[in-house]
């Protein structure tokens, strides 16, 4: 029995690094520790593209929390098309971290759309769909999921190291799915605050479909916020934010 221990050992040693993940791989619940990051509103540069129309222009990121309870409030505003996209997560903070309540999405030529996470009922539902699914514990929205990454790194930094994935179930407009955060390595960026240094991580597009794909920078310099965003559609629309300032809160 003696050569089955390091097996154990090893298995122990995962958990507790990464948490206790459910065996479902469709629908992953992992708790860990966290450490959310103080209040502030984030200044960024956006720039990008839309069915092949250059974006330019600024946005805000408008983090709360305090009292068991946050808000995300994400907004972009190109010089030529006007406000471009409007995010809004909020909802409550337990044993998982950031717990969403409701997740609003507007895009530029797409229609508004809330995603309820009903706790009550214990499942996610679609505006205008019949599709849901079950709330079994940490799962979040497109916004949501970056700042909970954001508050796992704070909490043990040691962990995010490059090769490393982080999973959440996450919500979108219409669906939702595992987002894996795989940790890229460090990169320096030049901002409006000037050179940071920023542990990169990519989401690539789920494995059943083309899908979107996300690279996030984090900067541990700066409680961990993030220092840049860039999405890119299957469509190639692309969008992407580079940190000007930070207003703490």
């Amino acid at each position: 029995m003696d050569k089955f221990i390091p097996a154990a050992m090893a298995l122990t040693l995962a958990l507790a690094a990464g948490g206790a993940q459910a065996q479902d791989p469709d629908h992953p619940v992992v708790k860990r520790g966290y450490s959310l990051p103080p209040s502030a509103d984030l200044v960024y540069t956006v720039k990008g593209s839309n069915h092949g129309l250059p974006l330019s222009g600024t946005g805000t990121v408008a983090w709360r929390q305090g009292d068991g309870k946050y808000t995300l409030v994400t907004e972009a505003r190109s010089g030529l098309f006007g406000k471009v996209l409007e995010h809004r997560s909020e909802g409550a903070v337990d044993d998982y971290g950031l717990a969403p309540s409701s997740y609003y999405e507007k895009r530029i030529r797409k229609d508004p759309t809330t995603t309820t996470f009903n706790r009550q009922a214990k499942q996610i539902e679609f505006q205008g769909g019949d599709k849901t699914y079950p709330l079994k514990g940490g799962e979040q929205d497109r916004s949501s999921a970056q700042w909970q990454l954001v508050s796992q790194a704070r909490h043990a930094p040691d962990h995010f190291k490059p090769g490393t994935e982080w999973a959440f179930f996450t919500a979108g407009r219409k669906d939702a799915d595992v987002w894996t955060f795989k940790v890229v390595g460090t990169e320096t960026l030049q901002t409006g605050m000037g050179d940071i240094k920023a542990i990169h991580f990519v989401k690539e597009p789920p494995k059943r479909d083309n899908g979107q794909q996300v690279d996030l920078w984090l900067a541990p310099s700066l409680e961990w916020y993030p220092a840049k965003i860039r999405f890119v559609e299957e469509n190639g629309d692309s969008f992407e934010q580079l940190l000007e300032k930070v207003n703490r809160k």
